[in-house]
């Protein structure tokens, strides 16, 4: 989407269990001058009910009426995938981002980026936790940083592979944003993106995973042409990377980057 177009965005629940909600989003891009209409982002949301009085409790959702059977169906395919996928990044919430000296470039260490931002009043909802567009925005500024200084050309976000969020974030807490490349190709690159979460004025809770993610991201010249992306140099052979699943294992300096085609 382009300065100058207009952008119209649609939303509905596609899918409901009995706790949370699937809602299909999608943003059309429209040229006031020539009246071309395209689509341009589309994506898939899951939201869980809390209650107002305590926001610890999570609410039943009221089932939604399926025009057709397979819509229900498939729906739940989608519920069951997505959650094996939050059960799956829970065992690594443990890991951080080491800052390395001195790095060679073309390395993890060398395009690895944090942000740290304090959480405002104007990061939140009426009930002080921070709004899921905030830190999405944050983790995206954070993964576009990574891929601009691997590559040193421009950069775009071509997908998102679903971002988890493992835990809420107050009001006054200080996030730190960290991102790593964990896989190129000839014509992509992947990056992995953490967000912990430090109650500063609560002494009572400590540091936490809040969120995390996987950005893939293209190159472009300045004509707007894919280009070749550097490929990233391994320290370790022991990756985390989503283009490799059938790898496991856990370093600073790990990940596998034979390219794909």
């Amino acid at each position: 989407m382009c300065i100058g177009e207009v952008a119209h965005v649609s939303a509905g629940i596609t899918y409901t269990s009995k706790h949370s909600v699937e809602v299909q989003v999608n943003v059309m891009s429209e040229n006031i001058l020539t009246g071309t209409k395209k689509l341009t982002n589309k994506a898939t949301l899951w939201y869980v009910p809390l209650s107002l009085k305590n926001v610890d409790k999570v609410l039943e959702v009221p089932p939604v009426v399926y025009s057709r059977q397979e819509q229900e169906e498939e729906g739940r395919k989608r519920y069951e995938a997505q959650k094996l996928e939050r059960m799956e990044t829970k065992w690594r919430n443990g890991d951080i981002v080491q800052p390395v000296l001195n790095p060679e470039p073309n390395t993890v260490s060398y395009s690895q980026s944090s942000l740290i931002h304090l959480v405002g009043p104007s990061d939140c909802t009426l009930h002080g936790f921070v709004h899921g567009g905030v830190t999405m925005k944050l983790m995206d500024e954070v993964a576009g940083i990574v891929a601009a200084r691997h590559c040193k050309t421009n950069i775009v976000t071509a997908s998102v592979d679903a971002i988890n969020f493992h835990d809420k974030i107050r009001k006054g807490c200080v996030i730190t944003i960290s991102g790593r490349m964990t896989f190129t190709s000839n014509k992509s690159m992947e990056i992995e993106v953490l967000v912990d979460a430090d109650p500063v004025v609560d002494n009572s809770q400590k540091r936490y995973r809040a969120a995390s993610a996987f950005f893939t991201y293209v190159s472009l010249s300045q004509e707007g042409k894919p280009l070749p992306v550097p490929q990233l140099v391994c320290a370790l052979r022991t990756p985390v990377s989503k283009a490799a699943p059938n790898i496991s294992g856990l370093d600073a300096e790990f990940y596998h980057t034979q390219a794909h085609p």
